[in-house]
């Protein structure tokens, strides 16, 4: 079979039209904007101090979800930056790494759909980071509903229950309790039952698409990212991230002190710290 070549003039038309219609989506997409955070822009200066008293503190976290994108890549921010003197993988299976900058961390082997057999993975972490997370398309409803509420909110339970005091769990944009979206009535729903816990410190992080190569590469998922990640070159929205920049976030973040106990992290606030720290 023959290919049939494109004129230039007709690729070249073609390639302006799209730069068009990016621009004017990136003009749109402004009025529906987070609004501007200013509350960590001048945090960069004093990180090395934070992640310093903080190190001091002799702290001890666990991850749940540390195979998947988000977690695989939280877990190595948090080594290289080495601000807790211990730190746990909570998941259904053990996990293999090559780099040394693994070898002491804890791994508990755990069947979620038997949690409370397993009580004691959760207990003595002074920090809880959730990643965990499906899709409909890959559990089906009642899956999805099982893991990303289910497991999320009884593996705060128990984190809770042995001694944790801080939990910052990867939500989404437009998570609403009362939406009519199956996927933002669970995230919406996750948050306001782990909030009904009463954690000391609470943070939740709402991300747009994040913008990663995923392993499991999904066709939907894969338009999303390249058309949010060529909007991002015209203006920064709130509607996409970069995953290192919200890995970055999630761990400045525990560094600070927020004024109130739930705190809840839109994209673009999380864009800021998260840009901020890698400063």
């Amino acid at each position: 079979m023959s290919l049939v070549k494109l004129p230039d003039t007709t690729l070249g038309k073609a390639t302006w039209l799209l730069s068009v219609l990016v621009v004017v989506i990136a003009v749109v997409l402004r009025y529906f904007d987070d609004p501007d955070p200013v509350k960590y822009t001048s945090m960069a200066e004093d990180m090395k101090t934070l992640e310093e008293n903080f190190r001091q503190q002799n702290k001890s976290c666990f991850i749940l979800g540390a195979s998947g994108e988000t977690g695989r890549l939280l877990l190595r921010e948090l080594l290289e930056r080495n601000i807790f003197s211990k730190v746990t993988l909570i998941g259904r299976r053990q996990l293999t790494f090559e780099d040394k900058a693994y070898e002491n961390l804890v791994q508990e082997v755990v069947d979620f759909e038997k949690l409370d057999d397993y009580a004691a993975a959760f207990q003595g972490h002074d920090v809880g980071y959730c990643c965990l997370g499906t899709t409909r398309a890959k559990a089906g409803a009642d899956g999805f509903v099982r893991v990303d509420h289910d497991y999320v909110l009884k593996s705060a339970e128990l984190a809770k229950s042995g001694g944790c005091t801080q939990f910052h769990l990867e939500s989404s944009r437009g998570a609403d309790k009362n939406s009519n979206f199956l996927y933002l009535k669970v995230k919406g729903q996750v948050e306001a039952d782990i909030e009904a816990l009463g954690f000391d410190r609470y943070a939740i992080y709402r991300p747009g698409v994040l913008l990663v190569d995923r392993q499991e590469s999904r066709p939907s998922e894969w338009l999303a990212r390249k058309f949010f990640g060529a909007l991002s070159t015209v203006c920064t929205t709130s509607m996409s991230i970069p995953l290192p920049v919200l890995t970055k976030a999630m761990v400045s973040n525990t560094l600070l002190q927020p004024e109130q106990k739930t705190e809840i992290l839109e994209n673009k606030a999380i864009a800021s710290l998260g840009m901020s720290a890698g400063k």
